[in-house]
């Protein structure tokens, strides 16, 4: 289906795209993931010929779109490309969007563009908004009608380039369940996300791209749970640890539970054990502060870990005092209610003083 041969691309000095070869099969459905700045979106937008690749080839069905003599208005007639922001036309109505491209560029009878505009609009359910202005919608329903206006030209290929990016969880999980029904129409589809869980559940195979390049290729077995090579290993491993700094006693500690509530959502969390966590740490700051910050400004950080292996919470809390051990001072402390529930909910607790910082380690 895609054949992609010693690819490069380079913005000036800055080489983006190194000698990438790989093939990707009819009916595939690839999660492209890596760090920023790797070439995800230039992958993609070359494979699209929206970047002109200075070496290589790319083969769509046998023929090579790199070729000057190529119509690529033809070609990407096969291939819809769904971006971060929305692109949508903002003076026409949600049915004048979806039907713009099929009647002016395919000629398709105005009638039967409309009607399947209706079809597309009930898949990504949204029916009753086809005649409202993309002002009127919320971020997530702009995505999936901008979703409903590449099906309209009848694609092949689907590229999507972080279409969640710009999105609050609530309209992140509208588009990614939209996305999850395309899987199983047949469509190739390309998806560069940071949205581990779901390219864990929806893709076949997974690209972690690194050093200008595809770094590992494989199923989202072998890339999410047994990644082969030190970059790929790394990365996983960093996407599991939630970190957390504090330098200030004004800090926002409702913004701090809701962050570390959507990297629970990651994992599959349980309520009550985001609960338990909160808790602990509000409980655990709280004794610090009074302790160890009276009038003074915090130096604390801390980072909560997950383990897929025995679905295990980590909490590491360093902070910057003299010696100090909360759950020696107050965890048996009948009249520190706060610190008893913290002893009481952890599984396992220590704490180190080393170069003049405390660490605690504590496993829920």
């Amino acid at each position: 289906m895609i054949k992609v041969s010693d690819l490069s691309k380079q913005f000036g000095e800055l080489r983006v795209l190194k000698n990438i070869n790989v093939q990707i099969n009819k009916g595939e459905c690839i999660a492209v993931i890596g760090p920023s700045g790797t070439g995800k979106s230039v992958f993609l937008r070359t494979i699209a010929m929206l970047e002109k690749p200075d070496r290589g080839t790319i083969c769509i069905n046998g023929t090579d779109i790199t070729k000057k003599e190529i119509n690529l208005n033809q070609i990407r007639e096969k291939m819809g490309m769904v971006y971060q922001g929305f692109h949508l036309f903002s003076h026409l109505n949600v049915l004048e969007n979806i039907t713009l491209a099929p009647i002016w560029v395919k000629k398709q009878d105005r009638n039967v563009a409309k009607q399947k505009a209706r079809e597309l609009l009930s898949t990504v359910g949204l029916i009753d908004k086809a005649k409202s202005y993309p002002r009127e919608l919320s971020g997530g329903q702009q995505q999936r009608i901008a979703i409903a206006r590449c099906l309209a030209m009848e694609p092949e290929i689907m590229l999507f380039d972080e279409p969640t990016s710009a999105l609050d969880p609530t309209m992140t999980c509208e588009v990614l369940g939209i996305i999850r029904k395309l899987t199983k129409m047949g469509l190739t589809m390309l998806i560069v996300t940071h949205e581990m869980n779901f390219a864990k559940d929806v893709a076949d195979r997974v690209f972690y791209m690194d050093e200008g390049g595809i770094y590992e290729d494989g199923t989202p077995a072998d890339i999410f749970d047994n990644p082969k090579k030190e970059k790929t290993k790394a990365f996983i491993r960093k996407l599991k640890i939630f970190n957390y700094e504090i330098q200030s006693t004004g800090f926002d500690m409702v913004s701090m539970n809701a962050q570390i509530e959507i990297f629970c959502q990651k994992y599959n969390v349980r309520a009550k054990q985001v609960y338990h966590i909160q808790l602990l740490l509000e409980e655990l700051m709280m004794e610090i502060f009074k302790q160890c910050y009276e009038g003074a400004q915090p130096d604390m950080a801390f980072a909560i870990e997950y383990s897929d292996e025995n679905n295990e919470i980590s909490i590491y809390l360093t902070y910057r005092a003299d010696d100090f051990n909360p759950f020696e001072y107050g965890g048996n402390d009948i009249d520190n209610l706060g610190m008893v529930l913290v002893s009481k909910i952890s599984k396992k607790h220590e704490h180190l003083f080393e170069n003049g910082r405390n660490k605690i380690n504590i496993k829920l």
